[in-house]
């Protein structure tokens, strides 16, 4: 589910280095690795509900491909429906402590106005109506020619809030799901293979568990902070305990980070020390986390 948390935080002061373009339809932005680098594989950003446009979702992007020597797709997976930041400063005020008397006026006056923007925005962006455009869009990647010169392409998606919930269905790598890729990938042999070789997710929305944990099959790491309001502690804990007793271990894990709240490694205010660390290591876990998978 989603929670207040969703649709408030902080705004990077970076300014994004990619480019965009449109790739199988869809608007996207690109992040490149380092000049003269080959890529090592393509991660593909499944963003929260703030889009592909939103600078903190494409500053990350830019990291990823920086950090990890990975070529960086952020599609609009949201038809142009991406939820106005105007909302995060609204839902400050909804939140925030005030005077009682700044509360009984301002407080609901701000909570009608976010909820203009929240309510079109899950209308429009039901995980339902968007799944299938994911979906097409990570098997289009498969069975096109490769962004990059490789016999072997190598895909991961990195899911963010609302994005996480996606990234759970992309890893359950169901038969139906599978593609025969692209002729050039000399390693698929003509066989039916999963869209992702591996994937990354921080604090995930509207999962169900114990179900869409049990499902996962693809190698996948989690980072969740243990003060999410999206996903509380038991639910994290049965997540945590799911994946740690499936039977390649090695294949998954969920790092709990104290402290974190939900949108930490995303939407860090750039002047909280504390958001800005923990936000650093689930990069740090992710860049890791391709680099084994992709290697």
């Amino acid at each position: 589910m989603s929670c207040p948390d969703c649709f408030r935080g902080g705004v990077t002061t970076s300014h994004p280095a990619g480019t965009t373009t449109t790739i199988h339809g869809l608007p996207t932005y690109v992040a490149q690795p380092p000049a003269g680098v080959t890529p090592k594989g393509l991660i593909v950003i499944i963003t929260d509900a703030f889009g592909w446009e939103f600078p903190n979702n494409r500053v990350l992007s830019d990291h990823y491909a920086q950090r990890g020597g990975f070529l960086v797709y952020c599609p609009d997976f949201m038809n142009g429906n991406s939820l106005d930041p105007k909302v995060i400063p609204l839902m400050d005020q909804v939140m925030n402590p005030a005077p009682s008397w700044l509360s009984a006026f301002g407080k609901p006056f701000a909570m009608v106005q976010a909820l203009t923007f929240a309510i079109p925005w899950k209308m429009k962006s039901d995980i339902p109506k968007t799944s299938p455009v994911i979906l097409k869009f990570f098997q289009d990647l498969r069975t096109s020619p490769p962004p990059f010169p490789t016999p072997n392409l190598k895909i991961g998606a990195a899911g963010f809030c609302w994005g996480g919930k996606h990234t759970f269905i992309l890893s359950r790598d169901t038969e139906s799901s599978r593609v025969i890729r692209h002729e050039s990938q000399t390693a698929s042999k003509g066989e039916a293979m999963p869209l992702l070789d591996c994937a990354f997710t921080a604090h995930p929305s509207y999962l169900e568990v114990p179900s869409d944990i049990e499902a996962v099959k693809i190698p996948l790491s989690v980072a969740v902070g243990d003060e999410d309001m999206a996903m509380k502690g038991p639910a994290i804990k049965q997540m945590k305990g799911i994946l740690d007793a499936k039977e390649e271990k090695d294949k998954f894990e969920v790092v709990i980070m104290p402290g974190a709240k939900h949108g930490f490694a995303v939407r860090t205010h750039p002047e909280d020390e504390f958001e800005m660390e923990c936000a650093e290591k689930a990069e740090r876990q992710a860049v890791k986390w391709f680099g084994r998978w992709f290697a």
